[in-house]
């Protein structure tokens, strides 16, 4: 999907689909091949990989000028310290659909997340509290979570465990509070009980169609974010 929205809008996209029994130091050289052509600008790799190769050895591999994804150490620092060029895409969205909706600055709101992954629930948590929000974070080990959701003026829910369309939601509109903005992030199936919470929130987002879409648009954005800053670069 993101290789054929890359080449929709004109960014030229190259899939190297690898074997599974790829090593590590095969993966590496690729990336660094990759890092020293200057005819590329963003480079990502897509997670999760196979268990015999280091995930944070694979990622800090990466030129953080070509971390399109944003997971680098460098820019999880830039991110740390406000910066938010090039950081990661979910998070990205997910603040942009706020913005969309009038949220742009969110001083005196209670923002919940149900995830503390490092694609989504950390980086996320930086990102609103550059924007003055108040921010709690659940996750797996969180006793009484209805008691959190219930607080919250933005719910940001990325458990992503439903398998089957028959599984129980995660979210019910009993956890949501009246008018409150609910992002769904799960994928494939939602965490969240839209056609009910529909009715009880301000908004919430679909699953298919709405975050995911916004998450390939921001990560287009970062290649062009990319491209700009080695064209710079080279002008210097």
């Amino acid at each position: 999907m993101k290789h054929k929205a890359s080449n929709k809008v004109g960014i030229l996209s190259d899939h190297h689909d690898l074997p599974e029994n790829t090593t590590e130091e095969q993966l590496i050289l690729l990336i660094n091949k990759l890092n020293q052509d200057s005819t590329v600008h963003g480079i990502l790799v897509q997670l999760p990989l196979p268990d015999h190769i280091d995930e944070k050895a694979i990622i800090g591999a990466i030129d953080s000028m070509k971390d399109v994804d944003g997971f680098s150490p460098v820019n999880v620092y830039r991110l740390f310290y406000g910066g938010e060029e090039l950081s990661s895409a979910t998070p990205q969205g997910i603040v942009t659909i706020l913005d969309s909706i009038g949220l742009e600055d969110l001083s005196g709101k209670h923002v919940v997340i149900i995830n503390r992954s490092t694609i989504v629930g950390k980086p996320l948590i930086m990102l609103l509290l550059n924007r003055n929000a108040t921010v709690t974070v659940c996750h797996s080990r969180t006793a009484d979570l209805s008691s959190f959701t219930r607080q919250a003026d933005v719910l940001v829910s990325a458990i992503g465990r439903r398998q089957d369309e028959s599984d129980p939601f995660f979210i019910t509109s009993e956890m949501v509070k009246e008018g409150a903005v609910v992002i769904d992030v799960a994928t494939p199936l939602g965490d969240v009980d839209f056609e009910n919470v529909k009715n009880k929130a301000m908004c919430v987002t679909p699953v298919p169609g709405g975050v995911g879409p916004m998450t390939i648009t921001m990560l287009l954005k970062n290649v062009l974010a990319a491209y700009r800053a080695s064209v710079e670069g080279a002008a210097e």
